[in-house]
Formats: structure tokens, C-alpha cells, sequence
């Protein structure tokens, strides 16, 4: 374990979590939302969070519908760290852009944010791909682990420095909270660039061709009906994407709710909200860790079966019992404890059942299914109270039981040692292919 945790290839990967965790923590899960609430405070509750979710779903639709043809095309022309480049740009431009929405400019900050999110998520379908560039098969579990736990540290540490800055302003400074506040979204942009750089220095990927981008265009049409094809054949990775697509949309609904949710809809203190984030972001980075040698002991699907139970679990506590800023630091640690192991399973499983040579194009599948559930939730959230009488917002997060009970079931279903047999068949059909093909280099 100390070996792969010390390859350069491997850190120079992991770093790219740490990088764009900063997005994740400062602007996703901890000012964004209170930013926001504050913003648009002309607004009501039911109106404000409508327009919130909205945001969510369109920029996730987006992103899901794009990328398997993004992955066909990055795979075919081996330019997963190009792409990867420019999501990453476009993320980057936007957590600074948040820095010039002025008092009122909700719609504007919602336009912003979503441009952001596209570019978070695009960038993450190339970074999950590269991870069998830079780890052996038997150590994906603990690779995956590195990476999230790196984020959660890095993410956190940033995510600490601006809480102080907006806490603090003068001790920076900054002549107020709103210049601090402006001035994280402008941190979280450079942190990001900054530590990129070392992924893109430090990780070799393989390519097929190196093709005009007519060719590799054309091709990725061509190697994304290829891929829906053989994925039909992979019945495992179908039972799999099935149950991520829900257990998978309650931890991100919950990553992405669970401010807005405390301080809109419960009241609690801002205060109480920020430091149970830091809470989470720093137990989460021993917990990954501890999830990716769990990982290796007893496999990523038991794994991941134990942080769906821990989850129902909360959602149960905060629909009865959470009132208090106490009960959302336990609340904080719980979530903490199985967040990133949950996350980190899901890939190095999934790596585990698809083909080595299509990694890009099946994590596009990967990432468009974790979009699409991005959907689900926040939709459901907000149908709840509006359709069935006698349910309010709070009683909306009832539904994370539901996405998280299926997402266990159908997981339970999925035979991991058929899946990687199947998943081998088709990548010794490739090989042959590219054997056999006069055009092959």
C-alpha cells in the first residue's frame, strides 16, 4: 500500500482531487448556497429552492447527455487530459466569475454556478478514467481512496482558510464580509489551476490514433454505438450503473442540499452550518482511506452496502430528531465517515467491470448516469410538498430512503467475479480487433 500511495503517476493523479475539491467545498457544499439564499431572500422559500434545484438538474442534463461522446472521442485520440484541461478552464473561470455578482443578481449567480458545475463534472469524467492509466487492477480500491481522501483534505484546507477570511475580514484585509466572500470564489479558481498542473505534467495516457478532430469526432460516434452495444452484453455493469444511478443521487443530493436545506428550510445558525462542513471535509479524508483497505479486505460492494445503511440512517435522524446546530455536527460526522468511501467504492468497482481499453467512454456512461441521478433528487425534493398534502420541505427528504434503498438492492444484485469475466472477454476482442487491423499502432 505504501508503495502505490508513494508513485509519482499515482500523487501526480490524487492531486487533481485536491485541486477541484476546492470547487466541491467553498463553493458547492459551503458559501454558494448561503450566498445564494441570501441573494435571491426577495424570493420565497418554495420559489428560491425551485430555481436552485432547476440549476441542478439543467446544468447535470447537460453534462450526462455529452458525455459518452466525449469519452468515445477522448478515448480514440488519447486526449483525455486535454479535455480534462478544459472543463477544468471552464470551472475555474467560473468560481472566480462569482466574485463580480452583485446584491440581487440571483438569476446571474445561478447561470454562473451551473457553467461551473458543467465544468466540475466534464473535468471528473476524464480524471476517473485516468486512474488505470497510473493503478494496477488489485490496487484500484486503494487508489480511488488516495484520490478522494486527498480531496477531502485539500478541499477542507482551503474550505478552512476561506471560513476564516469571511469570519475574520480584517485580519486579511478585506474592509468586509462581502470583499472576503468575493475573494474565496477567486481563491477556489487559482487553487484549482494550481494544482492541475501536476496531472498534466506527471500522468502518461495510451492512445489508439492520434487523429484530426473530424476524424476523432466521427470516430467517437462510431466507438459510442460500439460501446452501447457491448455494454448491453455487460450484464453486471448494467445491474451496477442501475443501482448507482440511485444510491449515488441521495449522497448527491445531500452534498448539495444539505446548507441550503439546514438554513432556508430548519433555520439553524450559519455558523453551526459551516463548521459541521469542516467536520465532514476532515474526518472524510481518514475515513476514504480507511474505505479503500476495507475495499481490499472485503471488497468495494460490501463496502459501499455499509456506507447505504449508515445513510439511511441519517436521512432518518434529520427528518425526525435534527433541530439543533449539535445534532447537524453528528449529523456532519456520520456523513463524514462514509461519504468519500461510498464514492471511492463506486469507481474502483466500476473500473473493475469495464473494459481497460474504453475506460473514457464507459466512465462517460458512468458520469452521464451520476448526472442524470443528480436530476432525480433535487426534483423530487421539490415535488413532494407541492403534490402530496400534509408533507412540507422537511418531509421532502423522506425520498433519499427511497433512492438509497434501491440503489442497495440492485447493488446487491451485482456479481462482481461474472462481471470482471465479462468485461476481460470483450478486451481480448479488442485486443484481436486491433491485431488483425492493417491500420493498427
Amino acid at each position: 500500500m505504501k508503495s502505490i500511495l508513494m508513485d509519482r503517476k499515482v500523487f501526480s493523479w490524487a492531486l487533481y482531487d485536491w485541486a477541484n475539491s476546492a470547487f466541491a467545498t467553498t463553493i458547492i457544499a459551503g458559501f454558494f448556497p448561503i450566498f445564494y439564499s441570501t441573494l435571491s431572500e426577495d424570493l420565497s422559500t418554495r420559489d428560491s429552492q425551485f430555481w436552485f434545484n432547476i440549476t441542478l438538474a439543467a446544468s447535470s442534463l447537460l453534462i450526462a447527455v455529452a458525455a459518452p461522446l466525449l469519452g468515445a472521442i477522448a478515448d480514440y485520440g488519447g486526449k483525455r487530459k486535454r479535455f480534462l484541461a478544459m472543463f477544468a478552464m471552464l470551472g475555474i473561470l467560473m468560481s472566480a466569475g462569482l466574485a463580480w455578482v452583485g446584491a440581487g443578481m440571483w438569476w446571474m449567480a445561478l447561470w454562473i454556478y451551473g457553467l461551473g458545475q458543467i465544468g466540475f463534472a466534464g473535468s471528473n469524467i476524464f480524471y476517473d478514467a485516468l486512474i488505470v492509466e497510473v493503478s494496477p487492477p488489485e490496487d484500484l480500491d486503494i487508489v480511488s481512496g488516495y484520490g478522494y481522501a486527498l480531496g477531502y483534505i485539500g478541499g477542507g484546507l482551503l474550505f478552512l482558510v476561506n471560513v476564516l477570511m469571511v469570519t475574520m475580514p480584517e485580519n486579511f484585509g478585506f474592509s468586509s464580509v462581502g470583499s472576503a466572500l468575493s475573494w474565496s470564489f477567486v481563491s477556489v479558481g487559482v487553487w484549482w489551476a494550481v494544482f492541475t498542473v501536476p496531472l498534466l505534467v506527471g500522468v502518461r495516457e495510451t492512445a489508439q490514433k492520434t487523429p484530426g478532430a473530424g476524424e476523432a469526432i466521427r470516430a467517437g460516434f462510431r466507438e459510442l454505438a460500439r460501446t452501447c452495444a457491448e455494454i448491453r452484453k455487460l450484464k453486471f455493469v448494467l445491474w451496477f450503473l442501475a443501482g448507482y444511478y440511485f444510491y449515488i443521487d441521495g449522497v448527491g443530493t445531500i452534498i448539495r442540499m444539505a446548507v441550503f436545506f439546514a438554513d432556508r428550510i430548519l433555520g439553524l445558525p450559519s455558523e453551526s452550518l459551516i463548521t459541521a462542513l469542516l467536520l465532514t471535509q476532515f474526518v472524510a479524508f481518514p475515513a476514504a482511506l480507511f474505505f479503500g483497505w476495507l475495499g481490499k479486505r472485503i471488497g468495494p460492494k460490501a463496502g459501499i452496502l455499509i456506507g447505504i445503511a449508515v445513510y439511511i440512517l441519517v436521512v432518518f435522524y434529520a427528518w425526525g430528531w435534527l433541530d439543533s446546530g449539535a445534532d447537524f455536527y453528528m449529523l456532519a460526522i456520520a456523513i463524514g465517515l462514509v461519504q468519500g468511501g461510498v464514492q471511492s467504492l463506486s469507481r474502483s468497482l466500476y473500473a473493475r467491470l469495464i473494459p481497460r481499453s474504453k475506460t473514457t467512454e464507459f466512465f462517460g456512461f458512468y458520469n452521464m448516469v451520476g448526472k442524470f441521478s443528480s436530476i432525480l433528487g433535487p426534483l423530487l425534493m421539490v415535488a413532494v410538498p407541492m403534490v402530496l398534502t400534509g408533507m412540507d420541505e422537511r418531509d421532502s427528504i423522506l425520498v433519499l430512503v427511497f433512492l438509497f434503498g434501491a440503489g442497495g438492492l440492485l447493488l446487491f444484485l451485482v456479481n462482481v467475479d461474472q462481471g470482471i469475466r465479462a468485461a476481460r472477454e470483450i478486451e481480448a476482442g479488442v485486443a484481436g480487433d486491433a491485431a488483425a487491423s492493417p491500420n493498427s499502432v
